[in-house]
């Protein structure tokens, strides 16, 4: 059944495990590529599925302006939709209203928020959140929270809080109400959605702990850590998610929303974390970064212009072994819609990569000593 979520293997705290879903089972760790508008950009589908990805991520709020979530729904769901038949997780919109601060008014009842598209006046409650996730039909979908901004004072992070937790009950009961009503889930062998609670609480340890234990009293199939990578030192991130983790069930996933470099993946998965995405594997292909084994490759360099080795001689990637770093230049230098094309398959083979060596060495138990000297794993710093 989805959710039944299947720990196969422990090095530490970090888990190898499996999630069922209504498109399949996902192994955990698990990186997932951002597919905002129902499409990871410039790579199709086909090219995902020789990558191996087995979950992408779509959002909600971007999907509900444009092209709307009945229209998606009347088509079918979000998988038919894009021609994709493995999971979809939806994140609620919480954080891009979040990011819309000018432009939002909040309240008990939801959030009132101008279209960044056209200006329209929008309205999303938990409800309404919910309601939309489900008429997409992703197999995991997220609780409608409110991200707290940084800094902010301890009271703040403390109302934030209760608020995604009135919330998070809200569309706990409508999820319940109305999960029968997802499309093309019905005849999925193992059917239904997945809810998941988030974690709020700012930069403050004992209210993320409140959080966490008020969510787990409510018993979603699965927890996510939120609210963070806005703005804090990394250093204060990692201590958030660690101390957050303590108060997170061993027996259902985890999951860390919007953090990431290679090498903080790496970390993150040895602390206990089974779910993760970022838009910085995709968004920094699109400015020509590109993440190797050897370190960050910034193919725009002219260094690069007459390299005729691979972009990462340690890669099996088809932009690896097929293109060279001067070509790779060229397409860049020259604008080619190619060159972020090729990029971005790269990116996400590097990410993909990190987090199949990570399964495999928690699977030989040493994921450890692996994981202390990331580059047999993630990446180097330059």
């Amino acid at each position: 059944m989805p959710g039944d979520f299947q720990i196969e293997k422990l090095c530490d705290a970090a888990r190898l495990a499996r999630l069922p879903t209504a498109h399949g089972a996902v192994r955990t760790p698990v990186f997932m590529p951002v597919g905002t508008l129902a499409t990871v950009k410039g790579v199709p589908q086909a090219v995902l599925e020789e990558l191996q990805v087995e979950i992408l991520l779509a959002n909600t709020y971007h999907l509900y302006l444009r092209p709307g979530a009945e229209l998606v729904r009347d088509l079918g769901g979000l998988h038919r939709f894009m021609g994709w038949d493995r999971a979809v997780l939806t994140d609620s919109g919480g954080f891009q209203v979040f990011s819309l601060a000018s432009l939002r008014t909040l309240t008990e009842e939801g959030v009132q928020f101008r279209s960044h598209l056209d200006g329209s006046l929008h309205f999303l409650s938990p409800e309404r959140a919910t309601a939309i996730q489900i008429a997409l039909g992703a197999d995991v979908i997220m609780a409608f929270d409110e991200c707290t901004e940084y800094p902010a004072e301890r009271a703040r992070a403390l109302d934030s809080m209760e608020l995604t937790l009135r919330w998070a009950k809200r569309c706990r009961d409508y999820f319940q109400a109305h999960r029968h009503e997802a499309p093309g889930l019905g005849d999925a062998p193992s059917g239904g959605q997945l809810l998941f609670g988030i974690v709020q609480g700012g930069m403050f340890p004992e209210v993320r702990a409140e959080c966490a234990r008020r969510l787990v009293d409510m018993d979603f199939p699965g927890y996510a850590i939120g609210g963070l990578s806005v703005g804090e030192p990394r250093a204060l991130t990692y201590e958030i998610v660690a101390r957050t983790l303590e108060h997170l069930p061993a027996d259902k996933p985890r999951y860390l929303m919007g953090v990431g470099t290679p090498e903080e993946i790496v970390q993150y998965a040895r602390l206990g974390i089974d779910m993760m995405d970022c838009v910085l594997p995709t968004r920094a292909a699109r400015h020509g970064l590109l993440f190797t084994s050897e370190g960050r490759v910034n193919i725009k360099a002219a260094r690069y212009a007459r390299d005729s080795g691979p972009l990462d001689p340690a890669c099996g990637c088809s932009v690896c072994t097929r293109y060279s770093r001067a070509y790779l230049r060229h397409l860049y230098a020259c604008h080619e819609m190619l060159a972020q094309v090729l990029n971005t398959i790269h990116n996400l083979a590097h990410y993909l990569d990190t987090m199949r060596r990570v399964r495999q060495a928690i699977s030989f138990g040493e994921f450890i000593r692996a994981a202390s000297g990331v580059s047999s794993l993630g990446e180097h710093r330059e």
